[in-house]
């Protein structure tokens, strides 16, 4: 997947995960989204699939995506 991040927009991911990765609460996965550069991160769902939201920070970037994330989706304003 190839995508660029850019300051200051709102994106929406799907985040897809394995057996043990389900145990992680929704609060531990926003930490893991603010710790890449996200800032007003919002996690939700449960077991395998999760939906975050969360404004990009940082400088624009193409990052390369863990294979937990299958879509990210700019969320207009």
């Amino acid at each position: 997947m190839i995508f660029t991040l850019q300051r200051g927009k709102r994106y929406k991911t799907t985040i897809t995960l394995g057996f043990v990765e389900r145990l992680a609460t929704n609060e531990t996965i926003a930490d893991k989204f603010r710790a890449a550069g996200f800032t007003d991160v919002e996690v939700r769902g449960d077991g395998g699939t999760r939906y975050a939201t969360g404004v990009w920070d940082s400088d624009d970037l193409r990052p390369t995506f863990p294979p937990q994330i299958s879509e990210v989706t700019e969320v207009a304003a």
